[in-house]
């Protein structure tokens, strides 16, 4: 991929979402019925089975940054990249996402990205809720030219958290995943055998060890997952600045389509 400085002809945006619907409830009751003794909620003095059939909506909203390529639309739909910021991002004030990573890279016009890209912002004090960042995507997706084939996703350090644990809630929905500088829960990393990975983690990290990118790495490699790993020997936790300015990444993320994870690698 050709990166050189870009001419950005869209803005960066920020524009807030919300889902709003109804909430009903169904609760299917115990085999054989309901008999002498028996309640909608279970049967006294005895432990039995019970069925969930509940159906949530939920209002969510948010604030993000969205950037559109110069070219967009050009009669034809855009790979998109969704950012996830660190911890020390959070708040109110959306300049603070574009700190690091591609919404630094647009603001800086240091390369150009020829993607779609999403960077929400959490609040202070909380964290990534794959519930907000599902609405979101499918907000996106409903208003803008986005190749459903071609969604990848990011994050470093909490957002790295975050994308760790939105791909293995919506394991069919990305393209690739590239986390940096974080870790997740690694008995929920055999879904994501069929996503191509790129992680990346400084062995000097003192903020979240290596390890915890590196024993994903390892669940991955035993249940035979399509996940690439760089360890940056004398790098702290900041392994982010170096990534995000190697174009290789790019062009990695492109070359991958959602169910087409290609050659693992070695």
């Amino acid at each position: 991929m050709r990166i050189g400085r870009p001419r950005i002809a869209s803005a960066l945006l920020a524009a807030p979402i919300a889902i709003a619907g109804a909430c009903t409830t169904a609760m299917q009751a115990a085999p054989g019925g309901p008999g002498e003794g028996t309640t909608m909620h279970g049967v006294p003095g005895q432990q039995v089975e019970r069925t969930l059939n509940r159906r949530i909506v939920r209002d969510v909203s948010g604030r993000y940054l969205l950037f559109l390529p110069a070219d967009y639309p050009s009669g034809r739909r855009w790979p998109l990249l969704l950012f996830l910021h660190g911890a020390g991002e959070r708040g109110d004030d959306l300049d603070r996402v574009a700190v690091h990573g591609p919404p630094r890279i647009i603001r800086e016009a240091t390369a150009a990205l020829p993607f779609i890209v999403v960077s929400p912002q959490v609040p202070d004090d909380r964290i990534w809720s794959v519930q907000f960042l599902d609405a979101l995507l499918e907000e996106v997706m409903a208003t803008h030219a986005v190749d459903a084939d071609r969604i990848y996703l990011t994050g470093l350090s909490m957002g790295a958290y975050g994308a760790w644990h939105l791909a293995m809630e919506y394991p069919d929905r990305f393209a690739a995943l590239v986390p940096i500088s974080g870790g997740a829960t690694i008995t929920g990393a055999c879904t994501l055998r069929h996503l191509p990975v790129w992680a990346f983690h400084g062995a000097l990290d003192e903020v979240v060890p290596v390890s915890r990118t590196e024993e994903l790495v390892a669940r991955l490699r035993d249940c035979e997952g399509h996940v690439r790993y760089t360890r940056y020997e004398d790098v702290g936790h900041d392994a982010w600045t170096a990534t995000y300015a190697n174009p290789a990444l790019y062009d990695w993320l492109l070359s991958h389509r959602r169910g087409l994870p290609g050659p693992r690698d070695e």
